[in-house]
């Protein structure tokens, strides 16, 4: 199918909608930090309210088969910016590894389509002065937290805004604040919405990126600060599960803010809105992902390769365009650079990971699938991750045996079934010895011996 077919058909829409024909779609991309599959009602969530992100999945299109990056933040980040999965991004963990100046980002090919940027929350890949810094990779605008530690901080002692470090009256040592005044989830808020009134008259992406729900690690298990525990302060869960729930429901408040802005703009029916999470739910400043069945049923969470660390909720929604669905169909994080090239009518570069899942989002055809979809993760050792059609393989350590999982009937992974499936492994194997590219950052290594 072609891009100018596409773009024919997104006009067109907007023309029948009533928004302004000649005027290329808003693209906004809310990404959470550490929100499990099941932390959201749209995804089964019982216990933690989220009505504006549950409103929003049920005018949208829920993906149930939607996978993150990787299963922590930079790399995930990494692969969402660039449409690149983690065998050929350049960031593929957490440590200070810059994107290059070679490394493409979905802003720089939005911005080149006539797009205004911004980044509102968190980035992680690139510190101040490097090559990676947001304002050289495409934003126009940042507000923010560049290294995914310091973003620990909830009350911080300055935030980024473009270059500039801004302070902040909040008093901090080793990331703990001992004088809390302001809240950075509410200034990076406010942000965003100021950054949606300033760009109100062009097309504008936005990237807003809050933190939220993730842990302040350093502050240990009081790590789930927020400056109130409400609605949950009468319930009788553990003090960091009621934070943690006020964590959540914070973030679906800030979710409903940006809505109504672009409600109130008249800019709704000419944004498309995509909301997910980084990867699956943490287990960290006295969090406990069982407590909210966080997984939503999946197997693990944060730093799995097994679905609960990297199949995350994923919500798509433009009023009059995207009809209210559920779909099934498996695509990931490196899938969104090529779709937002092509519902701005712009070229996404060459030899990608990632393909536009924009005729499945607007029903006007069929996205062939991948066939295989590959994760990587460094930290104890390499691991890797094959999804292939409806099973999963997995090796836990270099030169290990896969493991593999039939999806389809064990969404839970509890069975494996390699032993069965020699000829699909060996299969695998083969992929495997081209899945990735060689990185002097991130080698393939065994983990130390116990």
């Amino acid at each position: 199918m072609s891009r100018t077919f596409v773009v024919a058909v997104v006009l067109s829409c907007a023309a029948a909608s009533g928004a302004d024909p000649d005027r290329k779609p808003n693209i906004v991309f809310i990404l959470a930090d550490d929100l499990g599959f099941g932390d959201v009602g749209c995804y089964g969530q019982k216990m933690i309210r989220t009505p504006n992100i549950d409103r929003m999945a049920a005018e949208g299109m829920r993906f149930t088969q939607c996978y993150a990056g990787s299963t922590v933040c930079a790399p995930s980040r990494c692969c969402l910016m660039t449409g690149f999965h983690t065998g050929h991004a350049r960031v593929r963990g957490n440590a200070l590894v810059p994107l290059g100046p070679d490394d493409r980002t979905v802003a720089e090919v939005l911005k080149a389509a006539g797009y205004t940027t911004g980044l509102c929350g968190k980035w992680g890949l690139g510190e101040a002065d490097s090559t990676g810094i947001p304002n050289k990779k495409g934003f126009d605008f940042f507000y923010g937290y560049l290294n995914q530690n310091h973003a620990h901080a909830y009350y911080p002692d300055f935030l980024w805004k473009n270059q500039e470090k801004v302070a902040l009256p909040n008093v901090v040592k080793n990331n703990v604040a001992s004088s809390k005044v302001v809240y950075a989830p509410d200034l990076i808020t406010k942000e965003a919405l100021g950054f949606i009134d300033a760009n109100k008259d062009r097309p504008f992406f936005l990237y807003f990126a809050p933190t939220l729900p993730h842990a302040n690690n350093e502050a240990k298990q009081e790590g789930m600060e927020i400056p109130s525990d409400e609605p949950y302060t009468k319930e009788t869960w553990p003090q960091p599960q009621r934070n943690h729930a006020a964590m959540i429901t914070r973030l679906d408040a800030d979710v409903g803010k940006v809505l109504e802005k672009l409600k109130e703009l008249k800019l709704d029916e000419n944004t498309i809105f995509f909301f997910s999470s980084d990867n699956g739910p943490h287990k960290e400043g006295g969090a406990d992902p069982a407590f909210f069945n966080s997984s939503g049923g999946l197997r693990g969470y944060k730093r799995s390769m097994t679905e609960g660390g990297i199949r995350v909720p994923m919500v798509v929604r433009w009023p009059g365009k995207i009809k209210p669905s559920e779909s099934d169909f498996i695509w990931a994080f490196w899938d969104f650079l090529p779709t937002a090239a092509e519902l701005a009518g712009a070229k996404a570069p060459g030899g990608l990971d990632g393909q536009s899942v924009v005729p499945e989002l607007l029903g006007i055809g069929e996205v062939k699938p991948h066939k295989f979809l590959y994760w990587e993760f460094h930290e104890g050792g390499s691991k890797q991750s094959v999804r292939v059609g409806n099973w999963k393989a997995i090796r836990n350590k270099v030169g290990g045996p896969l493991e593999l999982y039939d999806l389809t009937r064990d969404i839970g992974e509890q069975e494996n079934v390699a032993a069965k499936h020699a000829d699909f492994l060996a299969m695998v194997e083969e992929y495997l010895k081209t899945a990735r590219s060689e990185s002097k950052e991130w080698p393939l290594r065994a983990g130390k011996k116990n």
